[in-house]
């Protein structure tokens, strides 16, 4: 599947630079200046779901894309088995490997900084993503995690009219990515008296991990009328609230494709199924290549580069669930083209570009 998904990825961007080609020759805010001998690598903390799975496909294609290109000279990436111990380690070697810019999904938000510095002072780009850093010198391509988290709150709290009990699924503990959609989570519920927060598990972005640690601590909750998470971890809730025979409460969703069939079947059944489902989208692995490579171009970057967040609602479930195959995660592709109008419109502080289509991720 792995193999079927990057073909999908890999097709669907040759199709964009084909189509495309003559667009990125006019005056468009790509920039040309030569990278040709460049090495932009990728040090990557946690490979263990299938968001990062699909990340780092979507990174592979991309790469692929630009080597086909002539756009740069070679590329790799680093796993560190999400300890910030050892990706800082990787970090020094990839100073001394002389990279030309690293981009980094970050195990922690704070560790790494000494070894970013080091990286910066020895003139190498560094680019974050995902999971961010700290390090002022870093350029960082964010998503609005803590708007993500009040997003939740606040449809949850739509849907249940203000009142209801919650059980809160978090992610990796020590990353940015957690801290900041909890902080969004408990902002939110603060406008709600009626709601709150009746448990918390980690669920580590991860199915099966979400499906055990719900199972444990359902026993010791009371009535549970949603679930607000993160991502990767809707399904496995699902299967520990179905085992235990307790209500399946709303849950919001994480665009992965299981997740998303497991939407569609609820919502054909008696009384329907009404939740949303909303991600960072694993296609942002390519964003953070091509800022780099845009940057070792010449380009202009500010320091944050903002990106939109998937959310996909009940009218184009249909749409992102057909364009999304078994296994994977609901991800738009994103091209060098995207990217630079991404880049001037946060320049600029104007409205964000319209992410692809559902279904541009398959080459339609």
């Amino acid at each position: 599947m792995i193999r079927f998904r990057i073909g999908l990825v890999a097709a669907a961007l040759a199709f964009a630079a084909s189509a495309g080609g003559a667009a990125w020759a006019a005056d468009t805010g790509v920039a040309k200046g030569d990278t040709a001998k460049d090495g932009i690598a990728l040090s990557n903390s946690y490979a263990g779901n299938s968001w990062r799975q699909q990340m780092l496909e979507t990174w592979r294609a991309a790469t692929k894309d630009a080597l086909d290109q002539h756009l740069i000279a070679k590329t790799a990436i680093v796993n560190s088995n999400n300890s910030a111990t050892e990706q800082s380690s990787q970090l020094e070697t990839m100073i001394l490997q002389g990279w030309n810019s690293i981009v980094i999904d970050a195990a922690s938000p704070t560790a790494l900084n000494g070894a970013i510095q080091q990286a910066c002072e020895a003139k190498i780009t560094v680019v974050s993503f995902d999971s961010l850093v700290t390090a002022p010198c870093a350029t960082k391509d964010a998503y609005d995690y803590v708007k993500m988290g009040e997003m939740e709150v606040d449809f949850v709290a739509k849907q249940l009219h203000g009142k209801g009990n919650l059980l809160e699924i978090h992610g990796i503990a020590g990353t940015s990515v957690d801290a900041d959609i909890h902080d969004g989570i408990e902002q939110a519920i603060k406008k709600y008296p009626g709601m709150k927060i009746v448990g918390s598990v980690y669920g580590n972005w991860t199915q099966s991990i979400a499906e055990k640690a719900v199972a444990g601590v359902l026993p010791t909750l009371p009535e549970v009328n949603a679930v607000v998470d993160q991502g990767g971890d809707g399904y496995g809730t699902y299967e520990a609230f179905k085992n235990a025979g307790r209500p399946i409460p709303l849950i919001i969703m994480g665009n992965r494709q299981v997740e998303l069939a497991l939407w569609k079947k609820l919502s054909e059944q008696p009384g329907g199924y009404h939740t949303m489902s909303l991600s960072s989208a694993p296609g942002c692995a390519s964003i953070a290549f091509w800022t780099a490579q845009q940057i070792l171009a010449g380009k202009e970057v500010p320091k944050v580069v903002h990106l939109p967040l998937l959310v996909i609602t009940q009218s184009d479930l249909d749409a992102w669930l057909k364009a999304t195959p078994p296994g994977g995660v609901a991800t738009p592709v994103y091209t060098r083209q995207w990217t630079s109008e991404l880049i001037d419109a946060n320049l600029a502080h104007k409205p964000l570009p319209a992410s692809p289509e559902p279904g541009a991720n398959n080459g339609a």
